[in-house]
């Protein structure tokens, strides 16, 4: 029953009814999460929401992270695992919160590497450039900063 004057739900959004109650919710088809109040999208149409997996290595800006004092793989190596990261999510071995949250060199990983939302300006370059080009639902190929080498998931 939706309202012809309503907005259009944001991407990866279905509206649903639940089989126990008959009410209508709302599901993130990227996420899985639902809720009964209708999402809204971002504010400012220039604000996008990611979630990262970042791999450091030896030449990194700051070659340590909450799991290892010091990093010392070669940009290589971090290529390898970030690879072979992403191989497992788009094969559905593995679920991207769940990689993100065990082998991500980023504070993020306690977020499932969830970056909320952020716009132009607020990120590395080449990170921020592959960001906005993706889809939501989208997973890029690996992405060289300053910081080490990843993966995005853009989310809304």
């Amino acid at each position: 029953m939706s309202n012809e004057n309503e907005a259009p739900l944001p991407d990866g959004w279905e509206m649903r009814t639940s089989r126990s109650t008959g009410m209508t919710y709302f599901l993130n088809m990227y996420t899985k999460k639902s809720q009964w109040e209708r999402p809204e999208a971002p504010a400012d149409p220039g604000e996008i929401r990611c979630s990262h997996i970042l791999v450091k290595h030896a030449e990194s800006r700051r070659p340590s992270s909450w799991r290892e004092e010091t990093i010392t793989r070669t940009k290589e190596e971090a290529m390898e695992l970030l690879k072979g990261y992403r191989k497992q999510i788009v094969s559905n071995d593995a679920a991207f919160a769940d990689l993100a949250s065990k082998y991500s060199d980023c504070s993020s990983a306690k977020r499932g590497g969830d970056l909320g939302l952020f716009g132009r300006g607020q990120m590395q370059q080449p990170f921020e450039e592959e960001a906005y080009k993706l889809k939501v639902g989208q997973l890029s190929k690996p992405v060289e900063t300053e910081s080490g080498v990843h993966i995005i998931l853009r989310t809304v």
